[in-house]
């Protein structure tokens, strides 16, 4: 299989604008009669849905929760990056586009990444006028602040919501062509498989997750904008109901699943506290703003923070990085957490944990300055920990946020089946080996406003009006093997919980595949994942039946997903001999402990397509081609 990522020619700056005059169009009548499948309706899918059915095509939208408002995306805290130079401070869509490249450790295409950076200035401009209250400074503009992997404030924002704001505007646009009749919603509604029929993504296989009924959609295109698969290490900053089956189904029918090992562990969590919990909190990386980070300077040190004297802390990120100081990307950041604990400097009872003290930032701005930036984050640490972070500093360590990984796509956002699209964290695209804060809400909004509805139409103009019934034989023989599937896991009827089964799966990776890897750990992970596997198919416990509410039979569905899923992700990592960006491979350092690429050999895409039930992989390699920006050790100092 030869990789065709459709990256047009010519000056990557005029790429964009070019390809958009030579895909072919199909024209404002002919939409009518065209209908696409949208599934999810976080930022990417309700942006899509919404953008499409206003062009005038017929879109059905599927989520699995009671409301697209309820998606992932709400979660989202700090912001959203646009290169707008409101602060004057430098930026531009190079500046944006370069330090995106950089901070994905050159591990990310350059046209789809410079794509990105041009249309971010639209989104702002796009959500101002649905009505998003991003914050103001005192003239009334738009006001910035600074994220990660940057030297200038770029970064828009609405408090500490901003992702809850953004989805509430892209629902406002899904809910007009909702009632206008061109979006058919259906929620409570999951994903079962995709429908590929002559080679071509033709539809869906739904399941209505209240009364069970196994459903047949067929459309012209399907959009898979499903999110990530943090999930898979059970502890994650995800919702509990985010998961990979979708773009997991995708992959068993022919869609290349590139990079599953690029997994972004977020510096800025709060601590676990037991092992009764289920999730993880994120505290968004805006805090690193204002907070500063350290940890005591002698190991063991178990005295109350502000019981420590200035001169016994060590702002171990400011010492080490002073350019960027606590604003490193957060693969940086989480690693030196881990690297301060590993001494035995964490602080908390547990020890793995270090300071986010704002006490300066108070001094120096007021605590009312402070609570109008962060006040709702810091009133959720409080309710959580039971601390207040105006007097005393929070908590936080790194835990799993953000996929890199993804579905493989094209500059088109096409899968490698023709039809089947991807956006948002559902494919691989725009953020390589690390994504920096405040890039996912914009690659979302931009795939699902401002590229997809352009790409698609050349897709679209070159099919038929007529679609495939929903009685074509490739949708009864999907709906029967989801059935066989479903009764399969009812069947197994052993001893363990679906959550006891994603608790080892979960724990496995994060020990072997997540904040650093060894060959021969992950060797040993591989080996512990297909034995869990093999169990989990002879002592699974599910109860009920699949023809009713049964919250058991979804988990066990997933998570059946995620533990072939890890193995992948673990093979990935094996097979990647360097470290770069979230993948830290120890074998391959530099001597001050920071990720060492291997640009001769592992400058490529890994895709990876799906030949056997035996988890038989074949890796396919896209080249990565760097015409603009130099190839050099990321450095932050």
């Amino acid at each position: 299989m030869k990789l065709d990522a459709k990256i047009p020619e010519g000056d990557l700056s005029e790429k964009w604008s070019k390809h958009k005059f030579n895909v072919k169009l199909v024209n404002p009548a002919n939409k009518r009669k065209y209908e696409v499948i949208v599934v999810g309706t976080g930022l990417a899918g309700a942006s899509a849905a919404a953008s499409l059915a206003e062009l005038g095509y017929n879109v059905k939208a599927f989520c699995f929760q009671d409301s697209p408002r309820r998606a992932h995306s709400i979660a989202a805290q700090g912001g959203i990056n646009a290169s707008k130079n409101y602060q004057n401070d430098g930026d531009s869509v190079y500046r944006l586009f370069y330090d995106t490249i950089k901070g994905g450790d050159y591990r990310s295409r350059e046209a789809n990444v410079h794509r990105l950076a041009e249309v971010s200035g639209n989104i702002i401009d796009q959500c101002v006028a649905q009505g998003v209250p991003f914050a103001r400074d005192y003239g009334g503009l738009l006001d910035n602040r600074s994220f990660g992997g940057a030297q200038v404030s770029r970064t828009f924002y609405a408090r500490g919501q901003t992702g809850q704001q953004l989805l509430l505007g892209a629902y406002s646009a899904l809910s007009r062509q909702v009632a206008a009749g061109k979006v058919k919603l259906y929620t409570r509604t999951e994903m079962m498989d995709v429908v590929i029929i002559d080679g071509k993504a033709q539809g869906i296989i739904t399941r209505d997750l209240v009364t069970g009924k196994i459903e047949s959609h067929s459309a012209h295109a399907v959009i898979l904008a499903s999110g990530g698969y943090g999930n898979v290490f059970f502890l994650s900053t995800n919702a509990m109901g985010s998961n990979a089956s979708a773009a997991w189904r995708a992959h068993k029918k022919g869609a290349l699943f590139a990079n599953p090992c690029f997994t972004q562990i977020h510096p800025t969590c709060i601590p676990v506290h037991g092992t009764y919990q289920s999730k993880l909190t994120l505290m968004s990386e805006s805090l690193r703003n204002d907070g500063r980070v350290w940890v005591p300077k002698k190991a063991g040190d178990k005295r109350k923070p502000n019981d420590i004297p200035e001169n016994e802390r060590d702002y171990y990120l400011e010492r080490k990085y002073p350019s960027f100081g606590n604003l490193v990307p957060r693969d940086v950041a989480s690693r030196n957490a881990k690297y301060v604990c590993d001494e035995g400097r964490g602080v908390g009872e547990t020890g793995l944990a270090v300071y986010l003290d704002f006490s300066d930032a108070i001094k120096r701005d007021g605590e009312d300055t402070i609570s109008a930036k962060y006040g709702n984050l810091f009133e959720m640490y409080e309710k959580i920990t039971g601390e207040n972070p105006y007097k005393v500093p929070m908590k936080i360590y790194p835990a799993v946020h953000y996929t890199m990984g993804g579905l493989w796509v094209d500059y088109n956002l096409m899968t490698s089946v023709p039809g089947l699209y991807a956006l948002g964290e559902a494919n691989f695209s725009d953020h390589g080996a690390n994504r920096l804060g405040a890039s996912a809400l914009m690659q979302g909004l931009a795939d699902g406003y401002f590229v997809v509805p352009y790409t698609i139409g050349d897709y679209l103009s070159q099919m038929p009006y007529e679609k495939v019934s929903n009685d074509h034989a490739e949708f009864q023989k999907a709906e029967t093997e989801v059935r066989e599937r479903l009764n399969k896991l009812l069947s197994v009827n052993g001893k363990k919980t679906v959550d006891q089964f994603h608790k080892e799966l979960g724990l496995i990776i994060w020990d072997y595949c997540g904040m650093s890897r060894t060959a021969e750990g992950l060797k040993e992970a591989k080996e512990k994942v297909q034995k869990l596997r093999e169990e989990y198919w002879t002592n699974l416990k599910t109860i009920g039946t699949q023809d009713e509410l049964n919250i058991t039979l979804e988990k066990a569905y997933r998570v059946a997903d995620f533990m072939e899923l890890g193995e992948l992700m673990i093979d990935d990592a094996l097979n990647r001999n360097e470290s770069c960006g979230g993948h830290f491979r120890e074998e391959y350092q530099t001597e001050e402990g920071e990720a060492k690429r291997d640009d001769e050999n592992y400058s490529y895409v890994a895709a990876w397509e799906y030949k056997g039930e035996n988890m038989q992989e074949e890796l396919h390699k896209e080249e990565l081609n760097f015409e603009n920006v130099q190839l050099t050790q990321r450095s932050y100092k």
